[in-house]
């Protein structure tokens, strides 16, 4: 039950990078397409992130697979003589089309905010089709609209009541700029930053690649997704993980260009070391903080959380709170027992200003520990940062709780009761 859901994203991380390896191949070449693979399984973000069950993440897949079948109707749709045009049209395009606009939905349905990438991709080819008004009210408003109708319905069903879950999104998120509760960063973070931070080593090798194939268009896609990004207050790396692939085959390219430089003459030699040295620095600076950051850094919120799966496994708990910012463990999905447990509430106020229980406790932990939850002792364990325990060790003897480290690394605690004989 715990693994089960990380198993089915790497399995639909593989089907992106499938696809992605398509999309490089139909869009340059096969060469290009073994580099581009290169690249993106050797990218330490797209290895930390890809596998997670983050909504992001499914649809950078989703998108990938997209932009494919899309290029594709694009790509069939011009033929090498006026003889085949018409066929290649009628036999490729339409189905390429309508398959790339099916997924197009189903990933905004996914992720309203995706709009941004495929209202790009769309307005572009949309002024060079002829038939414009059968592509709208025969394509893209029937497919939308059967998308839209189907989650409704799923959300309905399982919320138990009326709610339209795309239209939420962008009202807290764009239009109310809920969002900016969270925390915000400067407009040019995600040009200066935090893509950089993503793309890595790489990021010199797609520059080139990105000069080096002209294709504007989709480099036009990267910069447009990070412009509309930065408008908003509120931002996140994983918001644009599904353009950190496009930019990753640009990577392919410059290194697909610089194996193309071979031979016994000096000059040759001089690229081939080239290449060697630029693979070697890819690795050594990508593969090591890949592994660090998915296998050791952070990791004890993970912990904590089998540590009570196997003491609630042999009984020993009851219930948990966790003196802890919001969202800070796995919980119930590596839990897995029904057992009452409780968290510091990070709900936006609609007043301005409001602090919720979160912050209220990080300003001053122990008389917010008294006022909220008065007597510990109903609670069988209690989970909180090493940094806040200080704040509140007094009460926890007088509860009678002894510490235990779940996490040496990390050091999160882990308080349960004792009983005096």
């Amino acid at each position: 039950m715990v693994m089960a859901p990380r198993l089915l994203q790497s399995v639909f991380a593989s089907i992106g990078d499938l696809y992605l390896y398509r999309l490089s191949k139909l869009i340059f070449n096969g060469q290009v397409a073994l580099w581009t693979l290169f690249s993106q399984l050797v990218n330490w973000f797209m290895f930390f992130c890809i596998t997670r069950t983050l909504s992001n993440s499914l649809e950078t897949v989703l998108t990938v697979a997209g932009l494919y079948y899309w290029f594709t109707a694009i790509k069939s749709s011009k033929g090498t003589s006026v003889v085949s045009k018409r066929q290649a049209v009628a036999n490729q395009s339409a189905p390429s089309r309508k398959l790339a606009l099916l997924i197009a939905a189903l990933t905004c349905a996914i992720r309203p905010t995706s709009a941004i990438t495929w209202l790009y991709v769309g307005i572009l080819d949309f002024i060079q089709i002829k038939s414009k008004c059968r592509l709208v009210f025969l394509e893209v408003i029937p497919l939308g609209a059967i998308v839209l109708a189907v989650t409704t319905f799923l959300d309905w069903w399982m919320y138990g009541s009326q709610v339209i879950v795309p239209l939420n999104f962008m009202k807290f998120n764009l239009f109310s700029s809920g969002g900016d509760y969270y925390g915000t960063h400067v407009f040019h973070w995600y040009f200066t930053q935090g893509f950089p931070s993503m793309v890595w080593t790489f990021l010199p090798f797609a520059m080139c690649g990105i000069i080096k194939s002209r294709e504007w268009k989709l480099s036009g896609l990267i910069a447009w997704v990070l412009g509309v990004y930065s408008i908003l207050g509120h931002k996140e790396f994983r918001f644009v993980l599904p353009v950190l692939p496009l930019a990753l085959m640009f990577s392919g390219y410059c290194l697909a260009e610089m194996s193309q430089f071979k031979g016994t003459n000096l000059h040759g030699k001089v690229h081939l070391s080239r290449l060697q040295l630029s693979l070697i620095l890819l690795i050594v600076t990508n593969v090591p903080m890949a592994l660090y950051m998915s296998l050791f850094h952070q990791r004890g919120t993970e912990d904590v959380m089998f540590y009570l799966s196997k003491e609630a496994h042999d009984g020993r708990v009851k219930s948990v709170l966790f003196l802890m910012p919001c969202h800070s463990t796995p919980y119930y999905s590596t839990l897995h027992y029904n057992l009452p447990m409780r968290f510091l509430d990070c709900t936006p106020s609609d007043n301005k200003g409001t602090l919720d229980e979160s912050d209220s406790f990080l300003m001053n932990p122990s008389d917010f520990v008294g006022e909220i939850f008065g007597n510990l002792s109903s609670f069988s364990h209690i989970v909180l940062f090493e940094s806040e325990e200080r704040h509140i060790l007094d009460l926890l003897p007088r509860n009678s709780f002894l510490e235990v480290i779940c996490s040496c690394t990390f050091e999160i605690m882990c308080f349960f009761p004792f009983t005096v004989e």
